[in-house]
């Protein structure tokens, strides 16, 4: 939860989101948020300063429930109103975000991308890599890395509105949507340039590469996937 001095709609809004709405579309989530620290703000951004109020954002690690066979990785915290007097349900509240990734089954590798997504966001948001944007829906992210680590031909991944958890949620602060993550190849990236993201997710659904990222899987891009 926020500090002492948040005011009473913000720490609303932050318990809403994490007991009530979190546990009403994914069930169980969890023992607990998994969350930043400043090793992985300075190991991987090389960051040297943190705002103190970024380690309370972090990951829920939700395992399968009976609407879902996979395991899903929540972030809590960019919807946060960090910068807001007042609650405005009208508008987006925080980044107006929170980001979503599913694997087959549970991975320390997956907990581990989505806190470097969500660091990555915030430092994104307060301008510490100057002329790049946020992270939106279509955009495209080269890992330059298996994404599990190890010997998966995922390198990239997709940004997608979430097919299962769409549309704008609801706090007291303000909306947010989920923004979620899918692991793709190296040539379902240069599709995805060439042709747009809002067209490859459909063949990544169609032969069952999405919204679940398996890292075992291969490309999609067959003859007959086209």
């Amino acid at each position: 939860m926020a500090d002492q001095a948040s005011p009473d709609w913000f720490e609303e809004a932050w318990a809403l989101r994490e007991e009530t709405l979190y546990a009403a579309l994914f069930g169980d989530i969890g023992p607990g948020i998994y969350p930043l620290d400043f090793e992985l703000f300075k190991g991987v951004f090389g960051q040297e300063s943190v705002d103190p109020r970024w380690l309370h954002e972090g990951v829920f690690e939700c395992p399968p429930s009976d609407a879902r066979q996979s395991w899903l990785y929540v972030s809590s915290g960019l919807s946060n109103a960090w910068e807001a007097d007042t609650p405005n349900p009208d508008e987006w509240s925080g980044l107006g975000c929170e980001f979503l990734f599913e694997c087959p089954k549970q991975s320390r590798w997956a907990l581990v991308f989505l806190q470097k997504m969500v660091a990555f966001q915030i430092l994104l948001s307060v301008g510490r890599f100057p002329g790049k944007p946020l992270l939106q829906t279509w955009d495209r992210i080269p890992l330059r890395a298996p994404i599990d680590g190890s010997a998966s031909v995922l390198n990239w991944v997709l940004i997608v509105p979430s097919p299962s958890f769409g549309g704008a949620q609801q706090l007291p602060s303000g909306r947010f949507e989920f923004m979620q993550f899918i692991g793709i190849t190296e040539d379902e990236a240069e599709y995805a340039r060439r042709q747009g993201g809002d067209q490859l997710l459909p063949l990544l659904q169609r032969r069952n590469a999405a919204p679940v990222t398996d890292p075992a899987r291969h490309t999609v891009l067959s003859e007959s996937a086209i």
